[in-house]
């Protein structure tokens, strides 16, 4: 069985991924800041994870990986958001991880093994500054604690930047306190209104990037296999995780293999509120997109490259899922099916790839192993929307439909809907050639097995007559 191969952004090379205890598979990725709902771009990495998640259960074992991914509850923005509404900040924290669960439960995605909040983790953190301190790595300046990032020679190293660049290129807080400018705060003062905690330096609160290392540490150890998140976590988020928590556990190396998934676009444009392209997963949801094809969308672009969300996608994964939940209904999953796109899935997460093999085993009229890779990938059906008597879908752009009056079984249901999408693919490449001989071939086998063949702008539709005679079909493409 072929490798798990893994884009290691720390090396910038694809690697053969090898757990440090293949009985304890560990991974960490960072969670949201829960203040408000979750804004589509907040859900790709977590469907990317998602699927990580599961095909490391599949290869190790269920039992043997934890999956980490954090909630930060403790933030500037809540407690804005606390003092605009005069409400109590845990209060809007729950509430918000409720929202949270919701909305990505309806994405398909299994909950991570553990889901620590930061405040539950506050004595971790203090002591992990305290021995940042007794190291030299960290220093108190007005009542703050500073990471000294000149004391780890490391830094950069992630994301391939100097720490003069990073200076000339950040916004970076100027504070007298600081001994230098990319110095981060590891603990801050928090005045009476503000949450806050005891702690060697006085009343305060931690710092954001503290809260990851503390609580990765807590439970996956000083050492793990995979850290992951979006990009632009990269700097300065994960690149200060990195500095303090190897400077707090020297020669421990943290996380072995980072990944990290590109951002989201909608419509070509960054998503933005001034643009009026902002939206949250559960405005979709509330519009009538399932979550399987926000799920399907998603997994339709590499988790590397920028993906673009559109509303023409949206309508086409709509469609063929229809079509494949219409397939798949009944059905008992074939394990075979898994197989199928457990080699594009070890490639580096490779999801529009394995999303092609489930077109191939659409077409080919294999329903059970076609839900068994559906069922592993998180596609499945949220609702009766899927159910129709016809069935349909595109290919390139043109619609696949097969209709019948009387009685068929699944497997001729799929068989003749293979058949539709070959003869519109068949189709749409003569178009471009001028070259008709195979379109004509396949529309006259059909025909002769008693299927009524109509073709037109919009796509194909193939319906059974009295004189269907399914062996005819034997040896048909599709």
């Amino acid at each position: 069985m072929a490798e798990i191969r893994l884009t290691n952004t720390m090396t910038r090379t694809k690697e053969v991924f090898t757990p440090l205890d293949p009985k304890n598979v560990r991974m960490y990725v960072c969670g949201p800041t829960v203040y408000d709902r979750a804004h589509l771009g907040n859900a790709r990495p977590v469907v990317v994870f998602d699927v990580l998640f599961r095909l490391l259960r599949e290869v190790y074992g269920a039992g043997h990986v934890t999956y980490v991914r954090n909630f930060t509850d403790v933030d500037d923005k809540i407690n804005a958001r606390a003092a605009r509404d005069g409400r109590d900040i845990r209060d809007i924290t729950d509430e918000t991880i409720g929202w949270y669960h919701e909305d990505m439960d309806a994405l398909g995605t299994l909950r991570p093994t553990f889901e620590p909040r930061a405040t539950e983790h506050i004595g971790q953190m203090i002591a992990m500054i305290e021995g940042l301190i007794a190291s030299g790595h960290a220093y108190e300046a007005e009542g703050h604690v500073l990471f000294a990032v000149e004391s780890y020679e490391g830094y950069g190293r992630l994301s391939g930047r100097s720490v003069e660049d990073m200076i000339a290129g950040a916004r970076v807080e100027v504070a007298p306190y600081k001994r230098n400018p990319m110095d981060f705060v590891l603990w801050k003062p928090s005045s009476e209104d503000l949450p806050g905690w005891e702690s060697p330096w006085g009343r305060g609160r931690p710092g954001w990037h503290i809260e990851c290392s503390a609580m990765s540490k807590e439970i996956l150890g000083e050492s793990f296999d995979i850290h992951g998140g979006g990009n632009d976590l990269m700097f300065p988020h994960h690149e200060n995780e990195i500095a303090q928590s190897c400077c707090a556990a020297p020669g421990a190396g943290f996380a072995r293999v980072w990944l990290h998934n590109e951002m989201l676009q909608v419509e070509g444009k960054k998503m933005s509120k001034s643009l009026g392209n902002f939206f949250t997963v559960r405005d979709l949801l509330e519009k009538g997109v399932p979550g399987e094809v926000i799920r399907f969308v998603f997994l339709g672009t590499h988790y590397r490259s920028p993906m673009d969300w559109t509303a023409e996608k949206a309508k086409q994964a709509q469609e063929t899922l229809k079509v494949w939940f219409q397939v798949t209904s009944g059905e008992q999953a074939d394990p075979y099916g898994l197989f199928s796109v457990l080699p594009s899935l070890k490639n580096d997460l490779n999801t529009p790839e394995a999303i092609h093999m489930l077109h191939q085993l659409a077409a080919a009229g294999k329903g059970a192993q076609l839900k068994a890779a559906m069922d592993f990938l998180g596609l499945q059906p949220s609702g009766d929307w899927w159910i129709s008597s016809s069935r349909e879908g595109l290919v390139g752009g043109l619609a696949s439909r097969i209709s019948w009056s009387g009685s068929l079984s699944p497997e001729l249901q799929n068989r003749l809907l293979g058949l539709a999408h070959r003869l519109g693919e068949l189709r749409a490449e003569a178009q471009r050639t001028k070259q008709f001989t195979d379109v004509d071939a396949l529309r006259n086998a059909l025909v002769g097995s008693g299927v009524e063949v109509r073709v037109t702008t919009s796509g194909v539709e193939l319906s059974p007559t009295r004189e269907f005679d399914p062996a005819k079909l034997e040896g048909l493409g599709g």
